[in-house]
């Protein structure tokens, strides 16, 4: 049994299998350390000082003689051969039986936004970098671009830890995925009330290296200088790995059955950020248990339902305002406005008189 990936979806898988079977030999493989965190964290952690050492919860090597598995660290995937069953890698080729793809995904950055002018907060190591950078000087001038859910959670964290922050966004009001207009010009408000400059309906179309380090930011109706620069302008996958090892895959992810988890190739299984279900990516912490055990299951040949995939609830970790959405929202369908007052306002989508989504904010 090989997994690739040490993150928290690998992680989860192997011990959901080590739960069925004490003597699987398992066998992980990751790009980097492999210690345990929780990647929801680095959004909401600079403000709260902490280090990455203080965000991980367990070593790599602690874990993998709990589990009793082999641990190859530090170690690149350079192709997968379903035909041999072999992982080819930079420390050597591994055979197996079963795989399990645990790959995660990669920032995805417009062409307008050079990588090596901007922060992607997508592993600890990179959030370790920038809060050291952060810590060095208060009242910085931070532009985040991208007012998703980690770009508005890293906007109120930063601006929390003492700086200026400027949020980017291409849609006029933050959240636009999720949010109808009601509720995302609450959630506006709510951020510029802690101090956070939001510029909706904002195109970036250049970004410059100014020679003392800054950065000047032009978009379509003004230009501003910043210090730092932060990306958070979505994930997608990987391709290079899927596309050698023929799977099918999309740019949202690979495609999974959507109840035993299965790659186009019955031998390999995937899971968590890298995986997309009926076309969409299912990036979400949320799901993971119930994914592994349904490939553990499937794996060591127990019966089992199999993976139900339900929407997970979603939760901002702001404090300005509590917002959260359950159920499987649906942009074409109107929202009907329960209750609106200074303090909460509360929306729900229903169908055939049954409730099917609902969004709730709170001050």
């Amino acid at each position: 049994m090989v997994v690739i990936g040490g993150g928290t979806a690998g992680w989860t898988v192997i011990e959901a299998l080590r739960t069925l079977d004490k003597q699987l030999p398992v066998t992980l493989i990751t790009a980097d350390s492999g210690n345990r965190y929780m990647k929801p964290q680095l959004s909401v952690a600079i403000s709260q000082n902490k280090t990455p050492d203080q965000l991980i919860s367990q070593s790599a090597v602690s874990s993998a003689q709990q589990l009793h598995i082999g641990l190859i660290a530090h170690t690149f995937v350079t192709r997968i051969d379903t035909n041999k069953r072999q992982v080819r890698t930079t420390r050597g080729d591994f055979g197996y039986r079963h795989l399990i793809l645990a790959l995660g995904a990669a920032p995805a950055l417009p062409a307008s936004l050079p990588p090596d002018c901007v922060w992607r907060i997508n592993h600890v190591d990179m959030f370790a970098d920038l809060q050291a950078k952060l810590a060095a000087r208060a009242n910085q001038h931070i532009a985040i671009v991208g007012a998703g859910m980690i770009g508005v959670e890293l906007a109120e964290d930063i601006a929390k830890a003492g700086h200026h922050v400027t949020l980017i966004n291409r849609e006029a009001l933050p959240l636009a995925e999720i949010l109808p207009d009601i509720a995302g010009e609450r959630l506006k408000q709510a951020l510029e009330h802690t101090g956070i400059r939001y510029l909706g309906n904002a195109h970036l179309q250049k970004v410059s290296a100014l020679s003392n380090g800054q950065y000047r930011i032009q978009l379509n109706n003004e230009c501003f200088i910043a210090d730092e620069i932060v990306a958070s302008t979505g994930l997608t996958l990987n391709e290079r790995l899927p596309k050698r090892a023929g799977l099918d895959y999309s740019q949202q992810g690979i495609a999974v059955d959507e109840r035993t988890l299965q790659t186009s190739h019955p031998d390999v299984f995937a899971l968590g950020d890298c995986i997309a279900i009926g076309g969409q990516a299912c990036r979400f912490v949320a799901p993971l248990r119930e994914q592994a055990e349904a490939i553990a299951h499937r794996i060591v040949g127990l019966e089992h339902e199999g993976y139900i995939h339900n929407p997970p609830l979603i939760r901002l970790k702001t404090k300005s305002i509590n917002v959260s959405v359950t159920g499987k929202v649906d942009k074409a369908r109107p929202w009907q406005v329960c209750e609106d007052s200074a303090q909460h306002l509360l929306l729900i989508q229903e169908q055939q008189g049954k409730t099917t989504a609902k969004i709730e904010l709170k001050h």
